[in-house]
């Protein structure tokens, strides 16, 4: 169900209206695949006309971008049912003689099996290896046939969902800013100009706690997950001191 063109994303929103008619003619709970944040925004144009089906959004934990939206839910249909998403932990067999992998080299590796995106959700790294949520469907073709990472001989096996997750912890970074301006944060942390920042909003790459920013002046809260396609997230911790010449020094969480 990934979503990109115009045509394609018109496509997903008569299929989430579909489901979520299916889920409340029916009685039974129905499921997207993984969203993209520009595929949730689909959802949010259609939202209040899905609202008589009921629904949530879930990704396998509170910092992961890419979701599944259930319709349905336990007062309407008098059951509960867990999301079919599965965490796989990936480690190489023999640490000590591992590559540097980044998220790339997992994603890729990953989709060289032939797989959907669609049914991969967000994918962390961890101190030696990465933390993966996909579909309970796919889980087991992963685990059996994910052989190897860039030159690297790996295993995967299924864990709890929070079991490794509490290592992945952003960076701590102060940067000093005119203001709170997105614009200006964004601009400092990922070393750009001004100008190349606003086009990150006019090309609508901008998410902030999920949903497209296209408020280039929009003034950071504590607390808010900012999302800039291409290059990565932070979480804005907010101000912590002034500088003599009257600029502010803040502080983010940097997902590196």
């Amino acid at each position: 169900m990934a979503a990109t063109s115009e045509k394609e994303l018109l496509q997903l929103k008569k299929r989430l209206l579909e489901l979520a008619d299916k889920s409340y003619n029916r009685g039974i709970y129905t499921y997207t695949p993984f969203l993209s944040l520009l595929e949730q925004q689909v959802f949010y144009e259609v939202q209040k006309e899905v609202e008589h089906a009921g629904f949530a959004m879930e990704g396998g934990a509170p910092i992961c971008e890419r979701k599944i939206i259930r319709f349905g839910n336990a007062e309407n249909l008098g059951y509960e049912e867990d999301y079919p998403i599965v965490c796989i932990e990936i480690m190489p067999v023999t640490p000590k003689f591992a590559d540097k992998f980044t998220h790339r080299d997992f994603l890729g590796a990953i989709m060289n099996l032939g797989i959907e995106r669609s049914t991969i959700g967000d994918i962390f790294l961890q101190k030696q290896g990465a933390i993966l949520f996909c579909q309970e469907s796919i889980a087991s073709y992963i685990m059996e046939n994910l052989q190897q990472v860039k030159h690297t001989t790996v295993k995967s096996r299924i864990v709890e969902k929070t079991e490794e997750l509490q290592e992945t912890e952003p960076q701590e970074v102060s940067v000093t800013v005119a203001s709170e301006r997105i614009d200006g944060v964004i601009a400092k942390i990922y070393n750009m100009s001004r100008s190349q920042s606003l086009e990150l909003f006019r090309s609508g790459r901008i998410f902030v706690n999920g949903i497209l920013m296209e408020n280039n002046s929009y003034q950071l809260k504590k607390e808010d997950a900012v999302t800039v396609r291409g290059y990565g997230k932070f979480v804005f911790y907010g101000m912590v001191g002034e500088t003599r010449k009257g600029k502010e020094r803040v502080v983010v969480g940097l997902f590196v």
